[in-house]
């Protein structure tokens, strides 16, 4: 019996022990919000000149430069891997917090140098894909007149300017050279960036990323960019070789090119930050934005309250 009795002595202590502390936590909360609101708005914030935020960040001394050079020099151990990689047909997808700029240049420049090489910035707001692909082609019938690799079929269907070819005649150019040690490395900086994310972009560099005489290398850093490709395009048109290599160096190039949160800007800037805001949120998130922004389109008197 006393046994007994002790054990439910203690569940009843548990279970005061619970209702305790539900008691307060809704008590806390009850005088939590019995406070005053804040009166503070967002157009309250004091914003600087971009120009201004930029001098001063450009101005941060970097921190920790010894180990940020000696993790860049450890990487080039895996450089002969990289070539071997890409001989074999596949393509470099680097990945990892840091800017991957200088090391997919230092990568290119001192070890496909025996091959030509075409750099595209992702991270710019608006690429001309036709352009790329063109600049490809010119590259390539370069490089084979050069090594004289070229059989005389394959060049005498092909008559410059490519820019006057379509799309299709230019990519089956790409796609007909019969020398597999003959390619064209095509270094992207960002294939994630804003000028390349939309799908029809994406699904024209897998299908250049697809062709005999083409090697991409490539680097991303935006969260979702796997979501730009589908199974198809990973694993038979890119036909992707992952590599985790974080450098912690900073985004200077690249931040150069998006315009700061924090700071004045003209009205086109202001929608593109607030394109990139929106971007960050939730599909359920977007729609709701998307209803106030038309409820406020229609009634503009109301001021947004």
């Amino acid at each position: 019996m006393e046994i007994n009795n002790g054990v439910e002595e203690e569940e009843e202590e548990e279970e005061e022990e619970e209702f305790g502390f539900s008691r307060n936590y809704f008590l806390a909360k009850e005088l939590g919000g019995s406070g005053k609101k804040s009166t503070r708005k967002l157009s309250d914030i004091d914003l600087v000149d971009e120009q201004e935020l930029r001098a001063a960040a450009s101005n941060i001394e970097p921190k920790h430069e010894k180990e940020v050079a000696a993790l860049l020099n450890s990487y080039k151990s895996l450089y002969p891997k990289w070539v071997f990689k890409l001989r074999c047909g596949f393509g470099l997808l680097m990945y990892g917090f840091g800017s991957k700029k200088a090391l997919i240049e230092d990568f290119a420049s001192t070890t496909l140098t025996d091959y030509s090489v075409l750099v595209i910035n992702g991270y710019l707001q608006s690429i001309n894909i036709k352009q790329v692909v063109t600049s490809l082609a010119e590259v390539l019938w370069d490089q084979l007149k050069t090594k004289k690799v070229a059989t005389s079929g394959n060049l005498s269907k092909v008559q410059q300017p490519f820019s006057s070819r379509s799309m299709d005649d230019v990519l089956a150019f790409l796609n007909g050279s019969q020398d597999k040690d003959c390619f064209v490395c095509v270094v992207i900086h960002n294939i994630d960036g804003p000028g390349l994310r939309d799908a029809e972009t994406q699904q024209c560099l897998a299908q250049i990323a697809a062709c005999s005489c083409v090697r991409i290398v490539a680097s991303i850093d935006h969260v979702n960019a796997p979501l730009l490709w589908d199974k198809k395009m990973v694993h038979t048109q890119f036909n992707w070789c992952w590599y985790h290599v974080p450098t912690f160096a900073p985004y200077k190039v690249e931040g150069m090119f998006f315009p700061m949160i924090l700071a004045h800007g003209s009205t086109t800037q202001t929608a593109k930050t607030a394109a990139i805001v929106l971007q960050s949120l939730t599909p359920n998130a977007q729609s709701v934005f998307r209803v106030l922004a038309e409820h406020q389109l229609s009634h503009p008197d109301e001021e947004g309250k």
